[in-house]
């Protein structure tokens, strides 16, 4: 039951179904996803060492916020990690991890990117192929310690390219970024490969720094509170 709990409520996180910043409440999150008050707890204190909810003294949970700062420094040590695992992957992969990548690129280039009941958000099975390209990419680094860094930082960038997609202003050929990083990669070029993917992760950045997040999550999860609170 905790399992199930924390499975839905980090995918929610994720998705921003529930928006950064936003409260959680626990009896709220007990109702939608039929557990008990325990099992919420526990995958509240899973997620809070995750770095997904913050817990606050005398006032529970919230979803942990966004911000320009966070954004910044979170794209740099990304871009340095992928550099590495990258680097790594290319150097070591095996013909195997070749085949993997080529899979994964295969199922994420067949599967819609936008959602087709609404055209604004990212489809949740694009969202599951594209992290599982990325993944693929860079497995080939056998590092544990490095994968494990990896999928860290790639769930705290899923927040904010989940925010990213309403807010693009530009079109934006991501199957063919992540086409590009592909074949570097199974050419073996690693430098080309980590420019590809420096620029990938910066466009996202970049969409984001012009858009104001901040004040776009806060209005949004203050409006979510608001909701909250009236149906309270």
């Amino acid at each position: 039951m905790t399992q199930g709990a924390y499975e839905g409520l980090r995918a929610d996180l994720l998705a921003c179904r529930i928006l950064p910043g936003s409260r959680l409440k626990i009896q709220n999150l007990c109702d939608r996803f039929s557990v008990s008050l325990g099992a919420v707890r526990e995958a509240l204190s899973r997620l809070t060492s995750e770095g997904l909810v913050i817990s606050e003294p005398q006032r529970g949970f919230r979803a942990a916020p966004i911000s320009v700062t966070d954004l910044r420094d979170l794209t740099m040590v990304r871009i340095e990690i992928e550099r590495l695992c990258i680097t790594r992957a290319i150097a070591a992969g095996s013909v195997e991890w070749e085949a993997k990548l080529v899979a994964a690129f295969h199922r994420l280039s067949r599967t819609p990117e936008r959602a087709v009941t609404d055209p604004m958000r990212s489809d949740d099975d694009w969202a599951d192929a594209h992290a599982a390209f990325h993944l693929a990419l860079v497995e080939g680094a056998d590092s544990p310690w490095l994968l494990r860094i990896h999928s860290q930082l790639y769930a705290q960038s899923e927040r904010y390219r989940r925010l990213s997609v309403p807010l693009s202003t530009e079109e934006r050929n991501v199957g063919d970024e992540h086409q590009r990083i592909m074949e570097a990669a199974l050419r073996r070029d690693a430098a080309g490969a980590v420019a590809l993917m420096t620029r990938h992760l910066a466009v996202t950045t970049e969409i984001l720094l012009g858009a104001d997040i901040e004040s776009y999550a806060a209005r949004r999860a203050a409006r979510e509170d608001q909701d909250g609170d009236k149906g309270e």
